[in-house]
């Protein structure tokens, strides 16, 4: 590992950043007394860090450990928000990993316990925190369980992201197939902590998170410009999860969006025409499947049970996009020749037959443009075509 400290080794890293690896390797090896493999993956897992972990990425002399792990780690982004849910003065995660998670609650607790049962990767992260100086990080090369066993106290926090490759599996998705097993460690875990922060998969379903795990305080959907990235459960010991409350957030270069509601109040939407204004919910609205409540809070619309797009007269500061309505138009041949066939024009399907491709094709639509087209259905299950502007700033 020290190897590729050399400035020169560096040097070679930062100047081939971007470069296709596939041609890269069949170059001669530059520092024989390396494998080239070892530079290479350097290059293509620094790479892939550019846009998710730019304190990493810009820091000298940081040690990246293989692509995958970068893939699989959170980013700063989504790091940054956890450190905001949570508080106190010590903290153990218990799937450390390339460590991420731990360097942003090690600047809210006291203390951060980082669990990684890989030596190579623990002594990677190791090394890394000494360079951020995040000195306040305990690393430890084993078991989360066995760490928290050793060191037998009580924590404030566990923070856990089980891992979703299971070797007689594969890649799994239902946090009782994920390493380790949370739904039957949770007990165990409570033993030393009263609550507990679990990262699952973009794609889990929160009912089903539901039906596996107890106590649960609150679900966080978190998306990074319009696209979930990790869904967390908050436990808190001995709660009754009656009363869940569901957190949405989409962290966005300009703006952060957040959405809460209660997930037992049985909130119905109000329906009408299309109005003046068009909303579609940002990513982590629809995952939450808020759609009641959305209505409730904002006072608008939806055009469709199944459309999950609202309306309204006033412009609102939304979740999502905004667009005002320029003009609606049924779903018919003569009026889709007229005013469409051969345009350009971005395209959005909600609850309806054909897709954006089958769209495209029939009516030799291309892709682009300042113009927006949402085809759905309305209250009169009729297919409709809804013609908008995007509405960037309200200001």
């Amino acid at each position: 590992m020290k190897e590729l400290l050399q400035p020169e080794i560096q040097a070679f890293i930062n100047q081939n950043i971007n470069v296709d690896i596939q041609k890269l390797s069949l170059y001669k090896n530059p520092f024989p007394e390396i494998d080239y493999k070892i530079i290479l993956n350097q290059i293509e897992a620094k790479t892939k860090a550019k846009s998710k972990l730019t304190t990493w990425f810009t820091t000298e002399n940081i040690i990246f450990p293989n692509k995958i792990s970068v893939e699989q780690t959170s980013s700063e982004a989504a790091a940054k928000y956890k450190s905001e849910l949570i508080s106190g003065k010590n903290i153990i995660d218990l799937t450390g990993g390339f460590g991420v998670d731990c360097f942003y609650f090690s600047k809210v607790f006291e203390n951060v316990i980082h669990c990684e049962i890989n030596p190579e990767l623990s002594q990677t992260v190791k090394h890394n925190f000494k360079v951020l100086k995040a000195d306040n990080i305990t690393c430890y090369a084993k078991d989360g369980l066995e760490v928290l066993k050793e060191l037998n106290q009580k924590l404030d926090w566990i923070y856990i992201d089980p891992s979703r490759r299971n070797d007689s599996k594969g890649k799994v998705f239902l946090l009782k197939d994920c390493l380790p097993d949370v739904t039957t460690l949770l007990e165990e875990y409570l033993q030393y902590s009263d609550k507990i922060l679990i990262k699952t998969s973009p794609i889990y379903d929160i009912s089903v998170g539901i039906s596996e795990l107890k106590f649960i305080k609150n679900i966080h959907i978190v998306s990074i410009d319009n696209e979930v990235k990790e869904v967390l459960f908050e436990i808190q010991k001995q709660i009754k999860s009656e009363n869940i409350s569901i957190n949405t957030i989409n962290i966005t270069p300009t703006k952060i969006e957040e959405f809460e509601f209660s997930l037992n109040d049985e909130v119905l939407a109000t329906y009408s025409e299309p109005q003046k204004y068009l909303y579609e919910p940002n990513a982590s609205v629809m995952k939450s499947q808020g759609f009641g409540p959305i209505s409730k809070q904002f006072r608008i619309n939806k055009l469709h049970q199944h459309s999950h797009l609202y309306t309204s007269n006033q412009l609102i500061d939304f979740v999502g996009r905004t667009f005002e309505i320029k003009q609606v138009i049924p779903y018919k041949k003569s009026v889709m020749k007229a005013l469409l066939q051969g345009k350009k024009a971005n395209i959005t399907t909600r609850n309806f037959p054909e897709t954006v491709a089958q769209i495209r094709q029939k009516w030799k639509i291309s892709d682009g443009g300042n113009f927006y087209c949402f085809f759905t259905t309305n209250l009169k299950n009729e297919k409709i075509v809804v013609l908008c502007d995007k509405i960037t700033s309200l200001n």
